[in-house]
C-alpha cells in the first residue's frame, strides 16, 4: 500500500531529509530506501525523488557531491545542510503535533482497527 498523492506531497521531503540525515546517498539508492525501509508505503519512483532532491537543493536543505562510487562509476551524492537539519527539526516538532491532534479527535490505531 502506498500513499496517496497529497499525504506523499507532505511526508516525502521529511522521509528524504531523514534518510540523508544517517548517511549520505545518491538518488536511486533513496528510492530503493524508501521503499525498503518503510515496508512499501513511501515507494517513490525516481521521477519523484529527482525533482524533490532539487527542490530540497534549491532551498539550500541538501547539496550535492559528485564523486565515483565503489563501482567506479560517477555519481551524485546528497547530503543534508545545516539548514537542511533544522528545517528537519521543524518539521519534526509539527508531525508530532499533527500525531497528538489526531489522537485527541479519536484517530489512532485502536480507531482505525475495530
Amino acid at each position: 500500500m502506498t500513499l496517496e498523492r497529497e499525504w506523499m506531497r507532505g511526508a516525502a521531503p521529511l522521509a528524504v531529509l531523514t534518510l540523508l540525515e544517517r548517511r549520505e546517498m545518491y538518488g536511486y539508492e533513496m528510492v530503493e530506501s524508501l521503499e525498503r525501509e518503510s515496508g512499501g508505503v513511501l515507494a517513490m519512483g525516481q521521477s519523484t525523488v529527482y525533482p524533490l532532491l532539487y527542490s530540497l537543493e534549491g532551498r539550500g536543505h541538501v547539496k550535492a557531491v559528485c564523486r565515483s562510487a565503489p563501482t567506479g562509476r560517477r555519481r551524485k551524492y546528497y547530503q543534508i545542510t545545516p539548514q537542511g537539519r533544522t528545517w528537519l527539526e521543524s518539521q519534526r516538532s509539527q508531525w508530532r503535533k499533527l500525531v497528538e491532534a489526531m489522537g485527541l479527535l479519536g484517530v489512532s490505531d485502536r480507531a482505525v482497527v475495530r
